[in-house]
Order: C-alpha cells, then structure tokens, then sequence
C-alpha cells in the first residue's frame, strides 16, 4: 500500500511548492485543488465571486479526489494531497478516512510569518509563476486568513513532518 501525505497550511506559506517537491520526490501522484477548480470551473466563476457556488464544487472536487486517491494508495502508489485543508475537521477526517481502508496519511504542516505569506501571494499575482492558478486580492487574503485553523498541540503531534519556511 502507498502512503497519502496530507500537506497544509495557511496560504502563501509555500504548501504547492512543497507538494510538487515531495511528490517528485517519491515519484508519487500530486492532487492540486486550485489545478481542479480551475480546469473544471474557471471559465464557469460567478462574477462576483459567490463562496457558496465555489465551496459546492470544492466538495465535488475533493469527494472525486479523495476516491481516486483510495484507489491509487491501495494499488502501491504514493499521492501528495494540497486541497488546502483549512480545518482541523477535514485533516482529521481525511486521517480516520484512510485508516478506516487500511491506509495511512501522514501530515506536512507548512507555515510562514503573516507578511512573508501576504507578500508572496501579491507577488505570485504579478509573476504568474508555477503556482499560480488564479489572483487572490487583498481582500480575499485577508477573508481565506480568517478561514484557516492553525493546527493544535494535539494535531502537530500526530503530524509527520513540521515546516516553517521563514524566508521571503
């Protein structure tokens, strides 16, 4: 059985940059979810955005994710997750999900100080590098901060791998 790595963290803290990284490294399968919102929905976005309609096609996304993820860790493969898991709710969830089928994820925790992770999001607007999938204004930093639950002393106990990238 292959292993699902659960990767993350607040935005900008370099979660899609790190799962790219690990997934090559173990030559496993990598699930973006802003690669899936973007290919299936991007051109369907309600303007101006409505985080209902978003958040229902998110579920549909991960629900279709999560069962190929099953599928590919049971036949041997390894796969990197970065569906931004927002919630202590959904990481645990996803982790009793996997030991219910007999397989085991493990946590990256990526992290950075508030004005490394802001000034990185600005810049990934202007440069629309690798891990770009869309603009995220201020404004929506600001919204999608508020929405993210720092991992507790518990959690970050049962996380595999802990990462602070303090560089700009």
């Amino acid at each position: 059985m292959g292993d699902i790595h659960v990767v993350f963290g607040p935005q900008g803290a370099g979660k899609s940059t790190y799962a790219r990284t690990l997934a090559a490294s173990m030559k496993g399968t990598r699930f973006s979810i802003d690669d899936w919102m973007i290919q299936l929905y991007g051109p369907d976005l309600p303007k101006p955005l409505n985080f209902g309609w978003i958040m229902e096609r998110v579920k549909r996304c991960e629900r279709q994710i999560l069962a190929t993820t099953q599928e590919i860790a049971k036949n041997g493969g390894n796969v990197v997750l970065d569906l931004g898991f927002m919630k202590e709710k959904n990481r645990s969830e996803l982790t009793i999900l996997a030991e219910q089928v007999g397989l085991v994820s493990k946590l990256h925790y990526i992290n950075a100080p508030h004005d490394v992770r802001r000034r990185r999001v600005l810049n990934r607007n202007s440069e629309k590098g690798e891990t770009f999938s869309f603009e995220v204004t201020p404004v929506m930093f600001d919204v999608m901060e508020k929405e993210f639950e720092t991992p507790s002393e518990a959690e970050l106990a049962r996380a595999t791998i802990f990462i602070t990238h303090a560089a700009a």
